[in-house]
């Protein structure tokens, strides 16, 4: 089985979603079995409760967010629906629910009983275009590998933040998003099986003001996950750079 991984995408307004079709274009040469995004395909930044009151924060309007979302989704998709028509081909769609989108509406919607009702995660309208849709942290495995927007730890429920520890303390193959960059790090069970943990929590190109001019020096693209079975796989990143480089537009 081959599997293609889409990591945070965070779509925003104002936001050139070009790379996005490029992105659909290699998944759709490529042929994945099946898509996992792993979380926060949007940003929702108009619900973000670290920036109010910040001078960044004026102007941001949930109308605009999710607008921003559709039309993500409409530029990465398009790619996949010539190449269903044309060629028949139809990946199996993973959408998983991240702290920036899914969290964000439920924790808003919980936290001011006026916005029940007027707003929601189906408004995000990832159904719509065939994505299977698991909400916030819980566990999908595929082929003996767990995807999640990101593992806990502790009583606290922290997100394990580096891809040993991931390892460690999950015990298995394990994908993730969350974070940006890419970290990849790999085990060897007593029965001689590899195990190999990854966290990829950035493909957009944005940048991220609050990281400043180095942090935003990070892994930006996808993941193909090669012949995986029972936790087993090749695993090769993809660059949004790479991408621009070749034909897709």
């Amino acid at each position: 089985m081959k599997i293609g991984v889409l990591p945070d995408v965070q779509a925003r307004p104002g936001d050139d979603f070009t790379f996005l079709s490029r992105v659909g274009y290699y998944f759709a040469e490529k042929k994945p079995d099946k898509i996992v995004c792993v979380g926060d395909f949007g940003d929702m930044p108009s619900l973000s409760s670290y920036d109010i009151g910040k001078r960044d924060f004026e102007g941001r309007r949930i109308k605009k967010d999710i607008k921003a979302v559709h039309e993500a989704m409409q530029a990465f998709m398009f790619p996949l629906i010539i190449a269903r028509e044309e060629e028949g081909y139809d990946p199996d769609l993973i959408m998983l629910g991240g702290n920036h989108d899914f969290d964000r509406i439920e924790r808003a919607t919980n936290e001011d009983s006026r916005l029940d009702g007027l707003i929601s995660i189906d408004d995000l309208g990832y159904a719509d275009w065939g994505w299977r849709c698991y909400p916030f942290l819980e566990v999908v495995t595929i082929g003996g590998v767990a995807f999640s927007h990101y593992l806990t730890s502790g009583v606290m429920g922290r997100p394990i933040t580096t891809s040993a520890a991931l390892l460690s303390k999950r015990h298995m193959s394990t994908v993730v998003g969350h974070q940006q960059g890419l970290q990849m790090s790999t085990a060897v069970r007593a029965d001689g099986r590899m195990l190999t943990g990854i966290i990829a929590g950035s493909c957009y190109e944005h940048k991220e003001k609050y990281l400043g001019p180095q942090g935003n020096k990070h892994f930006r693209g996808l993941l193909m996950l090669h012949d995986v079975r029972d936790g087993e796989f090749e695993p090769m990143p993809v660059t949004l750079s790479y991408l621009k480089q070749r034909r897709y537009a």
